[in-house]
């Protein structure tokens, strides 16, 4: 697997915003990472679709849990608000990062007893962690693996439900496990930006539901012209600097049944 770096997205509208591919005083400011966690058991490895759609509902459970924007009071955080939040708006005022990497056994015992939120899904366990300064990794994450392991699909995922936002993937690229997973949770990150704190509401409550696909050449032709939410990568990792992610159906959010509890 392998790490992302930072990302642009097309059509942003902010003049300084941390998804632009020009430098900019964003570029300056103390730079942070937004570390997650798959767990890959040597015997049981979870399905390629599922850890990058479970990675990209990680994203979404930690930008909503109410340590990063909620209740709470601590040393040198503003009154009101979560434990984690000070970390979480220090990370989106610099270039957006997030870093993916492998752990089994001993390995995932240890990330599971440092502070953030494990999420589940059909196959795959996602662990995020609030975000750290690119230099202060704790040492149970530091030495865990960022390549070498990627994953199969056994079976070809269904077709997108539509009903929910999908996350389609550039055809022309060749990502590892790692570096997709890092790209999905981008796309996500950009559907949250996109919508009012009721259709926020309304996707936490419904679970978060949404899928990862791979575009077809013609289709992803037709997305990425379409003024949709796009993620950029800078090919720090990977793959050369260009469009990756187009997330379509954020409109449909406000319409998603809610979860039964």
């Amino acid at each position: 697997m392998s790490s992302d770096e930072t990302t642009t997205a097309a059509g942003a509208g902010a003049q300084d915003s941390p998804f632009r591919h020009e430098r900019t005083a964003r570029d300056e400011a103390p730079q942070f990472v937004l570390p997650l966690v798959v767990r890959i058991e040597r015997n049981e490895p979870p399905a390629r679709t599922d850890a990058l759609e479970t990675a990209a509902r990680a994203v979404l459970v930690l930008l909503s849990d109410e340590r990063s924007l909620g209740e709470g009071e601590g040393e040198g955080e503003t009154e009101g608000e979560g434990e984690w939040a000070r970390a979480v708006r220090d990370w989106q005022d610099s270039r957006i990062r997030k870093v993916v990497r492998r752990a089994r056994g001993a390995e995932w015992r240890r990330a599971e007893a440092l502070p953030g939120i494990t999420v589940t899904g059909k196959s795959a366990e996602v662990r995020v962690f609030p975000p750290i300064p690119l230099d202060g990794w704790p040492k149970d994450l530091a030495r865990l693996q960022v390549s070498g392991t990627d994953l199969d699909e056994p079976e070809p995922p269904a077709d997108a439900d539509t009903a929910a936002p999908v996350l389609w993937l550039s055809p022309s690229l060749d990502m590892s496990a790692g570096k997709a997973m890092a790209q999905a949770g981008h796309g996500a990150q950009l559907a949250w930006w996109e919508l009012s704190d009721e259709d926020r509401t309304a996707w936490r409550e419904a679970g978060f539901p949404l899928a990862v696909r791979t575009a077809r050449p013609a289709q992803w032709e037709r997305l990425i012209t379409s003024k949709l939410p796009l993620v950029r990568d800078a090919g720090f990792t990977e793959i050369a600097p260009g469009l990756t992610v187009a997330v379509e159906g954020v409109d449909r959010v406000h319409a998603l049944p809610r979860r039964e509890h």
